[in-house]
């Protein structure tokens, strides 16, 4: 039985037993569109809740144009041309495009070249948002949740705020695209510390696939809105990064919309759970580190048993990464068991979110990790399990659950989100 697992660029096909018991499990299928220039242009001008953005946007006004970086598949070389086209009655230099970063590395120029197109990144400032120093940002206030909105300031004090992105299933967001782009995109860092803390994360309703009663989405959804935004621009994507829906228009109606769109066909449900789950984090650009890796092993906890195993197959070319905290705090604390402790009892600190939530998988289910651009000893380091062969892995785990053990597999990550069927706040 061969089944091609989404990795790196290229993809990673395995081969299991034809007698094992395997479930392959895959959202529904939905083609691109069959001109996504056309279809971005039309959104555009015939928008959700609100005029068309030409006619939102005055000649001599300045506009603020976020669009996601390179740890995301939005495909920014498609979307932001059609939007500047649009914007062709105002100069260049009254357009600054701004790389929401959150809490990640900046781009290089590389980097930015393949995302946005060489031309683009010569033509236009582009502004990439710094959450570490508080003398580019302003402060709004504090949110329904008492914490401090610090915002990027070139963006605030734009004119015009256009917001773009991409909308899937979020592992405790409940789905990205929509208010994210802001926060934690432009947002600082005390701002991302506070929507991400130990208890936020922790609540039961921070989890795929729920909006309404999750205090993390409703907070970006709240400060996002704060800003004052003119339009968002959001598309959905198929499993070859497709476009297959565009959503533009009012954020809060354009956003729900899209949302509905993606329910539709990524949330699968599941009778019951899985022995071994294999899945993967999508392929790139969503594999490049462990750390964003932690998506795909949190789409697999959905469904994997407690004293399952899951089987993470992620390319990891970025490393772990070097650069956050997120290997430190896994280091320094030992095992899973200590890093949940020491996350739930100490003060916030960054990326400490992505090492609670793979802490609470671990303690549910054995992870594995393959990973062409880590050591073994980098994934030791980070508290997980080696994998240098897959099928081999699956033999092992055959023998230990037994020969009749259930094995599910999502070979495009956490483009699919299984849930239980008794599980109802995935299934809402």
């Amino acid at each position: 039985m061969k089944i091609k697992l989404a990795y790196g660029r290229s993809g990673l096909e395995i081969n299991l037993p034809d007698e094992a018991d395997v479930t392959v499990i895959e959202s529904r299928f939905v083609p691109g569109v069959a001109d996504s220039a056309a279809a971005l242009r039309d959104a555009l001008r015939q928008p959700i809740g609100t005029n068309p953005l030409r006619d939102l946007v005055p000649a001599d006004a300045t506009v603020a144009l976020i669009f996601s970086d390179i740890t995301r598949p939005t495909p920014n070389h498609l979307i932001l041309p059609v939007i500047l086209d649009e914007l062709s009655h105002l100069p260049a230099e009254n357009i600054i495009l701004c790389n929401a970063l959150g809490t990640h590395r900046p781009n290089t120029e590389a980097e930015l070249s393949q995302m946005l197109g060489a031309e683009l990144v010569q033509k236009y400032r582009i502004e990439q948002n710094n959450c570490f120093d508080p003398s580019t940002q302003v402060y709004l206030g504090k949110s329904a949740l008492g914490h401090d909105q610090w915002i990027n300031r070139v963006y605030m004090e734009a004119d015009i705020k256009i917001l773009t992105g991409f909308i899937e299933p979020h592992f405790f967001a409940g789905f990205s695209g929509g208010g994210k782009a802001v926060m934690p995109g432009m947002a600082g860092q005390q701002t991302v510390l506070g929507n991400h803390d130990a208890q936020m994360i922790g609540n039961r309703n921070s989890t795929w696939g729920v909006t309404i009663g999750n205090p993390i989405w409703e907070e970006a959804r709240e400060i996002a809105l704060q800003t004052n935004p003119t339009f968002l621009l959001n598309v959905t994507l198929n499993k070859d990064k497709a476009i297959t829906g565009v959503f533009a228009g009012e954020l809060a109606q354009a956003h729900d919309r899209g949302i509905e769109f993606v329910r539709q066909s990524a949330m699968v449900p599941v009778v019951e759970p899985f022995d071994v789950v294999i899945t993967t984090n999508s392929g790139y650009p969503l594999d490049m580190n462990l750390y964003q890796a932690v998506k795909g092993m949190s789409a697999a906890e959905q469904v994997v048993r407690e004293g399952g195993s899951i089987i993470v197959a992620a390319e990891c070319s970025d490393g772990i990464p070097d650069h956050g905290l997120y290997g430190q705090l896994l280091r320094d604390a030992g095992n899973p068991a200590t890093l949940f402790e020491n996350i739930m009892n100490g003060k916030t600190q960054q990326d400490q979110w992505q090492a609670q939530i793979q802490a609470r998988i671990q303690l549910k289910a054995d992870v594995y990790v393959h990973a062409s651009g880590l050591t073994n000893q980098q994934i030791q380091d980070s508290l997980l399990i080696p994998c240098d062969d897959i099928a081999a892995t699956i033999e092992a785990l055959r023998q230990k659950y037994g020969r009749n053990a259930r094995i599910g597999i999502l070979p495009e990550g956490p483009q699919t989100i299984p849930y239980l069927v008794a599980t109802p706040a995935i299934a809402k």
